[in-house]
Parts: C-alpha cells; sequence; structure tokens
C-alpha cells in the first residue's frame, strides 16, 4: 500500500511539512503500541533520517520503544552521533546491531533464482537474515527510514536493503555484495530493480510477509540556490511501489551526466562522514562511469584512519589490496578466509579502477604512505592537495584552476552518481 507519495526535481519539502505528513499518514494507520524505528547510521547523517526520526519520536512517544540504526558492516555510532543525527531522541531507545551474532535466518532464497536472475553469474543459495529484534511480536509497526540514491551493490539504495543488509546477517550481506560485484556494478548502479533487489524482495514477499514494516523514503539533492540540502521527494508505502516511485526521482535528481568524460577528477570526502576506504571509495565508484581512460582521480580524505570498519574487512583489505577484479577472484578462489568474507571480496572489486583510470588517495595523518600504497593506490600529499584543489572554493561541476587545468569537482560522493552517455551500459 502507498501511503503517500510527493516529490519532483525542484520540489523542497520542508520540516514543517514533513512532520505534518508523517502525523497525517500516522493517523490513517490507526492505534499502535510498539514501534520499532531502523533508521541509517551516521554514514548517512545528509539523508534527513535523523529529524524524520525525531518526528516518528515525537509523534509516538514511549510508543516508539526502540530505535535500530541500520548499521550494516559499519562501526557502532558513538553517543555524541547519536545526539547529533538524532536529536532529542533518548538515547536508551537505541539498540545496536551486531551483523555477525544477533540474526535470525527467516528462510532461504533458491541458488536456481539467484542464477536466473543473476543470469548464471552467481549460483549459490541466499539466506535472508534480519536482527532477532524485528520478529518480536509485540511490535505492531516496524518504521524502515532512509534516503533512496543511486547505490554500487543494489542499485538504488534503501527499502529492502534496510532490513536484510542494514540489519541483516554476516552471510546475507556478504552473498548480495558478492553477487551485485559479479553481475557488475555498470550494470547495476541507478536501477531500482538489478539482481540483488530481486533476491531481497523474493525475501520480503516469502519469509517476511507478516512483518508490519513501513518504509519512508526521502530523495535529497542540493539545492543550486541555496547550496543546501533539501527534500526533494518522500514515499511512505509497504511495497515495491513505494520504492519504485522514490528511485525514479533519485534518478532524475542524483544522477549526473556529464557532457564530456572526466580527465581530472577531485572527490572531497567530508571528515565528519568518511573515515575509512570502505565508505570513502565511494569517490571511485560513483564516479568510475564519468572518467575518462588514464584519468586521475583525486580524493581528498583528512578523516581517513582505517581501510575496513570492521576489524576483519580491515585485515583483508590490506592483506589483497584494490588489484581488480581478475586478482580478487582468483585470490577468492584460492583463500578460505575470502570465501568466508565474500562482500570484502565485492569491495575489493568495487574499490579498484581496473588499471582503467589513476587513483591517488591523499589522507591525513591517521593513515601512512606506506599503508596507501599497499593497497595498491597511489599517495598524494593532503596539504599540498588541498593548496592546489581547496575545497572550500571549489564549487561542484567543471572548475578552471589558475595554471588552465580543468577538474571535476565533487564535494559528497555520497550523494550522487555521474557518468559519461558511453559508459552508462
Amino acid at each position: 500500500m502507498l501511503y503517500f507519495a510527493r516529490g519532483s526535481e525542484t520540489d523542497i519539502i520542508s520540516a514543517e511539512e514533513t512532520r505534518a505528513i508523517l502525523k497525517d499518514v500516522f493517523d490513517r494507520m490507526g492505534p499502535r503500541k510498539r514501534v520499532l524505528a531502523i533508521p541509517p547510521d551516521y554514514t548517512r547523517l545528509n539523508s534527513f533520517a535523523g529529524p524524520v526520526t525525531e518526528m516518528v519520536n515525537d509523534y509516538f512517544g514511549e510508543r516508539l520503544t526502540d530505535v535500530m540504526p541500520a548499521l550494516g558492516t559499519h562501526t557502532p555510532m558513538t553517543e555524541e552521533q547519536i545526539s547529533s543525527m538524532f536529536g532529542s531522541v533518548p538515547p536508551a531507545k537505541f539498540r545496536v546491531h551486531d551483523w555477525r551474532n544477533d540474526v535470525v535466518t527467516v528462510g532461504e532464497v533458491p541458488a536456481s533464482f539467484v542464477s536466473e536472475v543473476s543470469e548464471g553469474r552467481v549460483s549459490y543459495p541466499m539466506p535472508a537474515q534480519v536482527n532477532r529484534l524485528l520478529l518480536d511480536p509485540s511490535f505492531d509497526l516496524i518504521l524502515s527510514i532512509g534516503q533512496v540514491v543511486p547505490h554500487e551493490v543494489i542499485g538504488m539504495a534503501n527499502y529492502t536493503k534496510n532490513i536484510f543488509v542494514g540489519v541483516g546477517g554476516s552471510e546475507g550481506i556478504n552473498k548480495s555484495h558478492f553477487l551485485g560485484a559479479s553481475y557488475g556494478m555498470e550494470r547495476i548502479m541507478g536501477r531500482a530493480k538489478t539482481p540483488v533487489r530481486d533476491v531481497l524482495e523474493y525475501s520480503r514477499t516469502h519469509f517476511i510477509p507478516d512483518l508490519p514494516i513501513v518504509y519512508i523514503l526521502t530523495v535529497r539533492a542540493k539545492d543550486e540556490t541555496s547550496g543546501e540540502l533539501v527534500t526533494r521527494g518522500f514515499f511512505i508505502g509497504d511495497d515495491f511501489e513505494c520504492f519504485e516511485k522514490a528511485s525514479k526521482l533519485s534518478l532524475e535528481t542524483n544522477f549526473i551526466m556529464v557532457e564530456k568524460e572526466i580527465r581530472k577528477c577531485v572527490v572531497w570526502l567530508d571528515p565528519a562522514e568518511f573515515k575509512s576506504t570502505w565508505l570513502g571509495n565511494k569517490a571511485i565508484y560513483r564516479t568510475r562511469m564519468a572518467l575518462a581512460d588514464g584519468a586521475e582521480l583525486v580524493v581528498l580524505a583528512p578523516a581517513l584512519k582505517e581501510f575496513g570498519e570492521d576489524p576483519a574487512i580491515d585485515t583483508l583489505i590490506r592483506k589483497y589490496g584494490y588489484k581488480g577484479t581478475p586478482h580478487t577472484l582468483e585470490a577468492t578462489e584460492a583463500n578460505k578466509d575470502l570465501q568466508d568474507n565474500l562482500g570484502a571480496s565485492a569491495h575489493l572489486i568495487h574499490g579498484s579502477s581496473e588499471g582503467r583510470f589513476r587513483i591517488t588517495y591523499c589522507p591525513g595523518p591517521g593513515v601512512s604512505r606506506e599503508e596507501i600504497e599497499s593497497v595498491g593506490f597511489g599517495y598524494g600529499d593532503l596539504d599540498e592537495a588541498m593548496r592546489r584543489y581547496p575545497a572550500d572554493i571549489m564549487k561542484d561541476g567543471w572548475n578552471i584552476m589558475p595554471d588552465g587545468e580543468e577538474v571535476y569537482y565533487i564535494s559528497n560522493p555520497a550523494l550522487g552518481l555521474w557518468a559519461h552517455p558511453s559508459r552508462f551500459v
């Protein structure tokens, strides 16, 4: 059922309007006794999910008993992050998702189905896993809150990804990521219907059809007039229709088709949001379809302190590096540690240029030159790069530097997907 759908490339939905929309929808749903909210974590700070969760708490009060951020494999949120993102929501309501231990397998997607939707690239069965808290029968409403934006693993982020990945289990997360990587990022990013989405939709309809999940989805973009992030679309529903409408708007809003291939791209990783290459490599896979052969991608990463947010995955990234699909697939075939962590294998594929363009990472003091180069990236001095490419002055899009160099600048790679028509297949 679709409860609410509104949005366009020029729409701006204010916080006050959002609150009124939520009240109207919740009033129409009728009384609820116990509510669980599943918003994104701090890595999706710009999603507006924090204020939405705060509004949910204002409406339901004590009936909103639990808030579980959809961590996936990310580091649990700190008290400071919770306060910053979720405002007045009481800290005592927050629960930490443990993706390795605190999950239940509710079903298994047959290998034949996985093979069919992936065109034979992957043929293993896939478990449908969720945090055990979702199965508590005392919840009569589960609100999955988040932003729809192009995504490297599944095509468009959120909806059932928030459930089966965000609060999913190790095996399900690993296999879903490897499925997406094997099928090909260029065939997935920016699309609502993909093999990974098909598997998650199969899981939703076959294994959790009776869970009272309602999806609250935003579409966000930077307003050209004010320079501020605004909500272009707001969608609420309990099935694929809600997500499909949000995805259509996100494709129109967040997909940037460049008129010529980019030869020098500079990407800024906000220190508040990006502290690992696990997240920061959005700079790579969100721009790869816009980069020319032989291009250079310069990543300004002042807060970089690690490769993987999960210690085990960090170790695997350091061991195998971002060295391309053939190398990663061979290593996965030969090594049990990668076989047991297929999500890490997928990430290594996502973070490689496949030798087509150069990647220069410019970290702060948290990561050394030796560490950067050991995983297959080029190293750049951050201070020197910032003097040449001042992030506080450059504008998103094309810039001509004082020496005449043409540079394409991106202030936040999480907010879009960039491509040249020749590479969007």
